[in-house]
């Protein structure tokens, strides 16, 4: 995280300029609010994308994230003029205090994150879809990678695209900047779930709700564990995992996870 848990205490009162946010019953809402410029990413989004995970990543209350977008396109990925030219915008919330790499912020998130891809996603605005939990497009959501067209690569996307899909697969998006639909994007594991557009808003409002039957806290051990896995030699993991398994069976909601089975009701987490 590039914010600290007391920098990023609360949201703004007066609201963010790039971003809205809602949070409901556990679920924090971040909506890319940038639709006049296909919510490319410039400086100031960056920081607020950065400060509002931290948010949501220190925040107990939090226990998921959706991440939306306002317009017709979903991310049209960095906005190149901006990063290169600068506009000397002032950012409403506070510098980071590194520089805003969306795939590590994503994996710091340790949260359940739901992409809600209504649009097209280019280039950048994989390392939103690619580092998300799942991902819920619409039927007429597109997916491209259009970087060697313009002399660049994907170097970052093609990271995460290497934990989601076979490596050849993975290369061939970022070298032929072809066009996937939403059912090309879920049959190489891009996309999780394609729904009508009509549907799209109530199929992450449900899956939002199937996810919160179970622990959070479990949920935020489990995807913790998944990135630290990444950093350790196999010879290290089965121990690792055995201390966070110790671990977590000292937390409230094992406490309670266990309590529930044995009176054969449905849990309570939180309380």
């Amino acid at each position: 995280m590039l914010y600290t848990a007391e920098q990023a205490a609360s949201l703004p009162a007066e609201g963010l300029r790039y971003l809205l946010t809602s949070l409901d019953d556990h679920v924090l809402t971040i909506t890319l609010n940038r639709p006049q410029k296909k919510n490319a990413l410039h400086p100031p989004m960056l920081a607020e994308l950065a400060y509002t995970l931290a948010y949501a990543h220190y925040n107990p209350g939090v226990w998921m994230v959706v991440l939306a977008a306002e317009g017709d396109t979903f991310c049209a990925g960095m906005d190149l003029k901006s990063l290169s030219l600068g506009d000397g915008e002032e950012a409403i919330v506070p510098t980071p205090s590194g520089p805003v790499r969306l795939g590590e912020l994503m994996a710091g998130l340790h949260k359940p994150c739901i992409a809600q891809v209504q649009g097209s996603v280019y280039a950048g605005g994989f390392l939103l879809v690619g580092g998300s939990t799942y991902v819920v497009a619409s039927e007429t959501a597109t997916f491209s990678l259009p970087e060697v067209k313009r002399g660049l690569f994907p170097f970052q996307v093609m990271a995460l695209l290497l934990e989601i899909m076979p490596a050849r697969m993975a290369l061939d998006l970022c070298l032929r900047a072809r066009t996937l639909s939403a059912d090309e994007a879920k049959a190489i594991g891009l996309v999780t779930k394609v729904a009508p557009a009509e549907k799209l808003s109530q199929a992450v409002t449900d899956l939002a709700a199937e996810i919160k039957q179970y622990s959070p806290t479990a949920m935020q051990f489990g995807l913790r564990a998944f990135q630290q896995l990444k950093s350790l030699p196999s010879s290290e993991q089965q121990a690792f995992l055995f201390d966070q398994f110790q671990q977590l069976q000292q937390t409230p909601d094992a406490k309670e996870g266990m309590t529930a089975f044995l009176e054969k009701r449905a849990p309570r987490w939180g309380v």
